[in-house]
């Protein structure tokens, strides 16, 4: 008798709040509406939380791979919730091994984030021995340097929130959604964390998370792996020139030293502007993109959580609520939309440079805090920025348009690094306070007019569709909540023009990748991006 085995995914399977994993197999069986012999071995691929139902508890909606051990098809099979699998392995292949450069030098690696990390660990693994050289310094280093800023206002330049080991990521909620369609590249780098210490559950959760306390830990060793692999890692190293011949790159210069190399992966973050402005020196081709400011808004997480759960709020497996709420334009004011939701977390400022400032959130990996925020943004248009003889070439004016927000924010705050901020009453009644809260995230904050900070457009819209917005959080106040300034990096303002091939057209081994190049957002396309980015480079190798 033929051994029938079928690997099915069952799609949309509920299951209550507080299922115990051995309660899978039962459900299942009602479900397909069979018996045990015919299942095999079960695994669970995705689960998210479903808290839409009035009156009800949430639910876990997973989506569940098994073998399927019966020569019929499940009696009760619904097109849309089975699908009938040809192969397990979902693993992107291994990178081709090279036994050597082909006479060509190594490749260099430009920014330690997601994008410029998974770029060096793939050549790495493919025996291409890269340099990576990050601006910043490395995770121990950063974080004390971080922390002296948070207390102190004692800003590096060159080292900071924004610029170091891990990339701006790193002091984050360390989110790793993929809306990317490409779950084989995403697979691989949540997979990846796993090795270097990240939980199993993230290759499970529809919306995981890791926490800027977890990924202080991943981040080192994921250096140490690509280390291990034959790459080279050099910290507090700058990239500060291109040597570009006939179209084709042939070098950079790291301070002052110049290495030679044909292949050079710039992922560098939508934060270094003076990379932007070499690029254009250089006559590498860019572009102005559209991009969001606004604020970071703040509120009680127990307030999220009574909104969201209701009287389950309290529930152990629910743990901290999020949102995202959108608004479609109305009338004069333009679209907004919640981005960067931290639960649990903490409002956190920003610098890059001197006497210029933004906003950010951050979360640990317990979520925890007694607040939560979520960046609300307005979407800002080329339009709205036009190009002057200052910016050196269009497509910088964008940069421009948010270092102008940037160093109001710094003035507005006290000139000290210190967060300006709002109650959102007084910010729709045209009104500042003289005194915040005495319970609040960011303890270097100072009350602030945000007219002074913000274009008139961004505050039009702000004051337009905040009170709207957040009317779906049932029982959260307008009173509650309170606004930080300014939000300004959600996405680069440039991109950075390629081709099929990752390469600058005009500079012929220059492989633009992650959020600096304009091509990503977020630290799974990001990672995504750099290993395309990397893929493309060992292709480069392989042809004579």
């Amino acid at each position: 008798m033929t051994d029938h085995k079928t690997r099915l995914r069952l799609n949309q399977f509920t299951m209550p709040l507080d299922y115990k994993d051995k309660d899978i197999r039962s459900a299942l069986m009602r479900r397909l509406d069979c018996n045990e012999k015919q299942i095999g071995e079960i695994r669970v691929v995705r689960r998210s939380l479903d808290a839409r139902a009035k009156g009800g508890a949430p639910v876990f909606v997973l989506s569940v791979e098994l073998e399927w051990k019966s020569p019929s098809r499940p009696k009760r099979s619904l097109q849309h919730d089975i699908e009938f699998l040809e192969s397990k392995d979902t693993a992107i292949t291994p990178p081709p091994q090279m036994p050597n450069l082909s006479g060509k030098n190594r490749p260099v690696v430009v920014g330690a984030g997601p994008a410029g990390l998974m770029a060096a660990l793939w050549l790495a693994e493919a025996g291409l021995s890269p340099l990576l050289i990050e601006r910043g310094g490395p995770t121990a280093d950063r974080t004390k340097q971080v922390k002296s800023f948070f207390k102190r206002g004692k800003l590096c330049p060159e080292s900071n929130v924004l610029f170091g080991e891990g990339g701006a990521g790193l002091f984050s909620d360390g989110k790793l959604t993929n809306r990317s369609k490409d779950h084989i590249r995403g697979r691989q780098f949540l997979e990846t964390l796993v090795q270097c210490g990240a939980p199993r559950d993230i290759l499970v959760e529809a919306e995981p998370h890791l926490g800027t306390d977890t990924l202080a830990q991943i981040i080192p060793a994921l250096r140490r792996r690509l280390q291990e692999a034959g790459g080279e890692v050099q910290f507090n190293s700058r990239l500060t020139g291109l040597h570009i011949e006939n179209g084709v790159l042939r070098g950079v210069t790291v301070g002052e030293d110049t290495i030679e190399t044909e292949s050079c992966v710039l992922a560098t973050g939508h934060s270094a502007r003076d990379v932007y402005e070499l690029l254009s020196q250089s006559g590498v081709p860019l572009e102005a993109k559209p991009f969001a400011v606004g604020v970071r808004l703040e509120l009680p997480q127990q307030h999220i959580d009574i909104a969201q759960w209701g009287q389950w709020a309290c529930h152990p497996r629910l743990g901290a609520a999020t949102f995202r709420l959108t608004r479609h334009p109305v009338q004069d004011a333009r679209a907004c939309y919640s981005f960067c939701m931290c639960p649990g977390g903490s409002v956190i400022p920003c610098a890059s440079s001197k006497g210029a400032l933004t906003s950010n959130g951050m979360s640990l990996a317990a979520r925890e805090g007694k607040f939560g925020n979520a960046a609300f943004i307005v979407p800002v248009n080329p339009d709205d920025f036009p190009a002057l003889p200052q910016d050196g070439a269009s497509a910088l004016a964008g940069c421009r348009f948010q270092a102008n927000i940037e160093q109001a924010a710094f003035i507005a705050g006290g000139s000290d690094y210190s967060l300006p901020a709002c109650l959102l009453t007084d910010f729709l009644h045209g009104q500042v306070s003289s005194q915040l809260p005495k319970e609040l995230s960011c303890p270097r904050s100072r009350p602030s007019d945000f007219r002074d900070i913000l274009p008139d457009f961004v505050c039009d819209t702000l004051i337009s569709a905040l009170p709207p917005m957040l009317q779906p959080l049932n029982g959260v106040r307008l009173e509650d909540a309170l606004l930080y300034a300014a939000e300004t990096r959600s996405s680069s303002p440039v991109r950075i023009i390629r081709n099929e091939e990752c390469q600058s057209p005009t500079a012929i081994g220059l492989f633009p990748a992650g959020e600096g190049s304009g091509h990503a957002g977020g630290i799974v396309s990001s990672a995504i991006d750099g290993l395309r980015a990397a893929e493309a480079v060992i292709r480069s190798y392989s042809r004579p």
